[in-house]
């Protein structure tokens, strides 16, 4: 396998690392504004809810995230549509997944990804999204309640929410009484990571 030079120092090395981060807070901020003049309800999801909650907690825990999620009513798609193709996004489909790429030439790691509320994301999930009205205003904007977004990261399961999951416990978002909040497969997981936070 090739060796690939590190060739970014210094300055240059923080400036990117540091617009690397603005870009999605930028990403997010143009998809929440156009959002909102169009008269869309929505849910910020994923790793910027999740940001959004450890920062209540402890600002130093905040883990940064390269994806931009959110949740929308599949009713309500169409006017999203129109607003976020005003703003500059694209609309494109792939492997299942609906998303508005930030721009021409935009990879799919440079989009907005949607999640339609009520229906299950895959298959094999237990429970359907929360719906967009699960929501509490975080910095002027709809962010998914702290139960609800437990809830699809216990679903979802993957690494990365279990990742989130953990960072939740660990800046003591979660406790054991949480477990009596979900169906008992899901409590099983939150119980999981609880039993063994380092894992």
């Amino acid at each position: 396998m090739a060796t690939i030079p590190f060739h970014l120092t210094g300055e240059a090395l923080w400036k990117r690392m540091n617009r690397a981060v603005e870009k999605i807070q930028e990403r997010l901020e143009r998809t929440t504004r156009a959002l909102e003049q169009a008269g869309v309800a929505y849910a910020i999801i994923g790793g910027n809810a999740v940001r959004a909650w450890v920062a209540q907690a402890d600002e130093a825990a905040v883990r940064t995230t390269r994806d931009v999620d959110i949740l929308l009513r599949r009713s309500d798609f169409a006017a999203a549509q129109v607003a976020l193709e005003a703003a500059g996004f694209s609309y494109h489909h792939s492997s299942g997944i609906d998303m508005f790429l930030d721009g021409p030439g935009a990879k799919s790691r440079d989009a907005v990804h949607v999640v339609f509320a009520g229906e299950k994301v895959r298959e094999d999930h237990l429970t359907t999204a929360p719906d967009v009205t699960e929501t509490v205003e975080i910095q002027s904007h709809q962010t998914l309640t702290l139960e609800a977004l437990v809830r699809m990261k216990l679903n979802s399961f993957r690494d990365k929410d279990r990742m989130h999951l953990r960072d939740m416990i660990d800046v003591e978002l979660l406790d054991p009484s949480w477990c009596d909040r979900f169906p008992p497969p899901l409590a099983a997981r939150l119980q999981e990571l609880l039993d063994d936070p380092n894992g």
